[in-house]
């Protein structure tokens, strides 16, 4: 069984999953032919090879132009659902936004269905989130493991105002999952990447028994005193195990 296991020593966001993807063997190419399914315009993805600490990386970068509007679930499930992705890709996808929804309406006092996806439903978030599941497929990740998350301090602007970290609905997504302080300041790992992963993936500490295939890097923007990478590794389990991911 082909199984990934991100390595969240720096934490993880989206771009960060898009980047440690496309280092383990996803083609750009094959993202963008299959993001061009969703029929939505108005943004252009780039990698590019990239150095944190000396440690090399893959770094993603979704371009947006002009304002995107806010987007109530029901949107995404609607761009979604029309699409001509794959099933599974179309499944995973909206359970995904569904349970940032959930975390979103808990935090906010109301219900998933009245929730504005502001920059987490721009198209730069539909991207990081449709483009992670593309990618755990075309690599064929049948099942997947995370590691703790590390917590660190300080302040995020967004479309609420200034919130603690880590924010809110961050916070609510990594119930159930490890978390380790980190003395930093600074977005560790944000709601997108805490979405995906908590929704994809097991805890899974220590890392599990796999025969390692590939190692893949993604970059952050931002730099810390440590390389800010999220690293997967990609093996087979030694074991047959539960299909998780499919």
């Amino acid at each position: 069984m082909k199984i990934a296991y991100f390595d969240c020593f720096a934490g993880a966001s989206g771009d960060m999953i898009l980047g440690t993807l496309v280092d383990a063997g996803v083609p750009l190419e094959v993202l963008k032919q299959e993001l061009e399914k969703l029929n939505l315009s108005g943004f252009r993805l780039q990698a590019e090879k990239v150095q944190k600490k000396h440690l090399g990386a893959t770094s993603i970068t979704v371009s947006v132009e002009g304002n995107q509007p806010e987007r109530h679930l029901t949107d995404i499930q609607q761009i979604i659902q029309r699409s001509h992705l794959s099933p599974n890709v179309k499944v995973k996808s909206i359970q995904i936004f569904q349970r940032l929804a959930q975390a979103e309406a808990k935090i906010h006092q109301t219900t998933p269905e009245k929730i504005h996806f502001h920059e987490v439903g721009a198209v730069d978030a539909i991207v990081d989130i449709v483009g992670a599941v593309i990618g755990l497929e075309y690599l064929n990740i049948q099942q997947l493991f995370v590691s703790a998350f590390p917590i660190s301090h300080g302040f995020v602007d967004c479309a609420h105002g200034k919130l603690p970290l880590p924010a809110p609905a961050t916070v609510e997504l990594l119930k159930g999952f490890s978390l380790i302080p980190r003395d930093v300041e600074g977005e560790l790992v944000t709601p997108t990447g805490a979405a995906i992963l908590s929704t994809l993936a097991q805890p899974g500490q220590p890392l599990p028994e796999i025969i390692l295939e590939k190692v893949g890097y993604g970059a952050g923007e931002k730099d810390f005193p440590f390389p800010n990478l999220l690293r997967m590794f990609i093996g087979v389990g030694g074991a047959k195990q539960e299909n998780y991911f499919a």
